[in-house]
Formats: structure tokens, sequence, C-alpha cells
């Protein structure tokens, strides 16, 4: 009786006033993080990301995309299964996070790697295809944050919006084959984070499967 009243308890609780601002301040710490430390590295001569700032700064500011992406998918189970339904309104903005360092991720790849070098970009391209895996990622999610608006909900419609956005799984497929590309040789971390996409997944298919079949009029 008391584990019944303390779960009731717990799916009752409601947004603390405090979540909203500490969200978006958590979310900025790594990209602040990230730029100030490259260019420590870069201007001051400084070790903070070892003695290659820029690939460690590209990889670090990838790694908190995959890490928000993460945190995207994993609001509506949480949601679901403990009741906050609080949080749905947060998915949208760790989604643009999501966005934002996956674009810090590029134009330091863009900027800082290949200095806007275009013929540099395209050998790139030619001889390592996870960059334009990860480019197709980028393209695909663009729409999903130039529509993440009150505005652009509407006129899309319920629907057509959900079904949209659905392209977050495919981006998250992409994100990982150009991790898994990228690193070559200790293939942890790239383990570790599609085994988490693949939980979420699955818990995606598994509640879609438990929904009760509609009967046609």
């Amino acid at each position: 009786m008391n584990d019944t009243l303390g779960w009731k308890r717990l799916r009752a609780v409601r947004e603390p006033r405090w979540f909203a601002a500490l969200l978006i301040v958590a979310a900025c710490l790594p990209a602040l993080v990230g730029i100030a430390g490259m260019g420590s590295d870069i201007l001051r001569d400084t070790r903070f990301f070892g003695s290659n700032p820029i690939k460690a700064g590209e990889h670090f500011l990838g790694q908190w995309t995959i890490r928000f992406l993460i945190l995207t998918l994993a609001v509506t189970p949480l949601r679901q299964q403990l009741g906050w339904n609080w949080l749905a309104k947060h998915r949208r903005t760790l989604g643009l996070f999501a966005f934002a360092y996956v674009m810090l991720h590029w134009l330091t790849y863009a900027l800082l790697d290949v200095q806007l070098d275009w013929g540099d970009l395209l050998r790139d391209l030619a001889k390592r295809p996870y960059i334009m895996i990860g480019m197709a990622g980028i393209v695909l999610m663009t729409p999903l944050a130039v529509t993440s608006t009150k505005g652009m909900i509407r006129r899309f419609g319920g629907k057509r919006w959900n079904a949209l956005h659905r392209l977050v799984y495919v981006v998250a497929v992409l994100g990982m084959i150009h991790f898994f590309m990228a690193v070559k040789k200790d293939l942890t971390e790239p383990i570790v984070y599609a085994t988490v996409f693949a939980g979420l997944f699955a818990f995606r298919l598994f509640r879609r499967s438990r929904r009760p079949a509609t009967v046609p009029s």
C-alpha cells in the first residue's frame, strides 16, 4: 500500500520552477568549455584538448550532439514511465541544442580544420565517406530545427509534423555510423551510445506494438 502511494506521489510531481533555467545553463556549458578550450590551446598554446585541439574539439562537440539526441529521444520514455508530462515541452529545447552542437561541430571542421578551403573539403568527402554521412545527418536535422516553433507545428498539423520529426531516428543512425567510422580504433564510446539508442528505439517499438488496433468503422 505504501509503495503504491509513493508511486502515485512520484507521478504527481510537478515541474520544479528552476528546471527550465537550469536546463538552458547546463546545455550551454559544454559549448563554452569547448570554445574556450580550443581558443586557449590555439592562441595560448595550452593543452586542454591535447596536442591536436581542433580535432579533439570537433570530437568533443560531436559527442555532445549525440548526447543531446539521446536526451531528446529519452523524453518520451521518461514522461510515459514516470508520468512527468511537463518534460514534453522541453523536448524541443533539447532537440534545438542537438542542432546547435552539430553546427558547432561542423563549423569547427569547416573554419578551423579545412579553413573554408572547398578543394580540401571535396577531397575529404572523397577520401572519408563518414564526413558525407555526417553532413547528410546535418541536412536532415535542419528542417527539424526550422519546424520546431509552435507556429510551424500549427501550419503542418499534428500528423504531418510528427511524421517529419520521425527523421530524428534516421539522424541518430547516421550520427552513429559517422561516429563509428570516425573513431576507427577504440570503439568503446560508439558502442555505448549505440546501445543507448537501441534501447530507446526498442522502447518505442514495444510501446507501439502494445497500442490497441483500430477497428475500421
